[in-house]
C-alpha cells in the first residue's frame, strides 16, 4: 500500500495552536498575532491581555474623578502538541535554551515593529497541548488530568492540559 502524501495528513502543531488560541481568547487575551516569524524563529501564538484597574481622584474642587490605568500584557506562546507516549516529555525538552534564545530575538523583533507595545509587560509562555486519535472501539476508560480545554478534529481528540506561565525569562532586545 502507498504512503499518501503529507497533505493528507492533518496538521497537529497547527491544530494545537488552534486549541491555545480559542483557549486564550475565551479568558479575555487578544490575539495579536499567529506564526509571527522573523529570520531567528517563529512565535507560534503573540496575545494581549488588557488589565483595566480603577482609582478614583478627588480634584481640587471636590469633584470625584475615576483614573483608568491600564496594564498591558504580552504573551510569547510557544505551543507544543504531542501524542501521549512521546520522546520528550510532551514537549518540555524541545524547549531547549537554543530555542528560548530563537523566541526571545524573535519577541524583539515583535517589539521593534510594534513599538507602541515596547513599555507593556512581556512573558514567555509555553502550552502543552496532547492528541489522541478518537478510536470508534474505544472502550476503556482512562483516568487524566482535567484539561484546560479540549477539541476534536480530523479524528483526534486534542487537549490542552498544561499552560505554564512566564515558563522562561529571557531579556528581549528590541532590533
Amino acid at each position: 500500500m502507498a504512503n499518501l502524501p503529507p497533505s493528507h495528513y492533518p496538521n497537529f502543531g497547527h491544530l494545537g495552536e488552534d486549541l491555545v488560541a480559542q483557549w486564550l481568547q475565551s479568558t479575555g487575551w487578544i490575539i495579536l498575532h499567529r506564526r509571527f516569524s522573523s529570520r531567528w524563529g517563529e512565535i507560534d501564538i503573540i496575545a494581549q491581555y488588557d488589565g483595566i484597574g480603577g482609582a478614583e481622584e478627588r480634584g481640587s474642587r471636590g469633584a470625584v474623578r475615576e483614573l483608568r490605568t491600564q496594564d498591558s500584557i504580552l504573551a510569547f506562546v510557544e505551543v507544543k502538541t504531542r501524542s501521549s507516549g512521546s520522546w520528550d516529555a510532551g514537549g518540555r525538552s524541545a524547549i531547549s535554551l537554543q530555542k528560548q534564545a530563537k523566541i526571545s530575538r524573535t519577541a524583539g523583533i515583535f517589539l521593534a515593529q510594534y513599538p507602541e507595545k515596547a513599555d507593556y509587560s512581556c512573558r514567555f509562555d509555553v502550552a502543552i497541548v496532547y492528541c489522541q486519535r478518537i478510536s470508534k472501539n474505544q472502550t476503556a476508560v482512562v483516568a487524566t488530568q482535567e484539561a484546560l480545554a479540549t477539541s476534536s478534529a480530523a479524528g483526534y481528540k486534542f487537549k490542552l492540559q498544561e499552560y505554564i506561565l512566564a515558563a522562561f525569562d529571557s531579556s528581549i532586545e528590541n532590533g
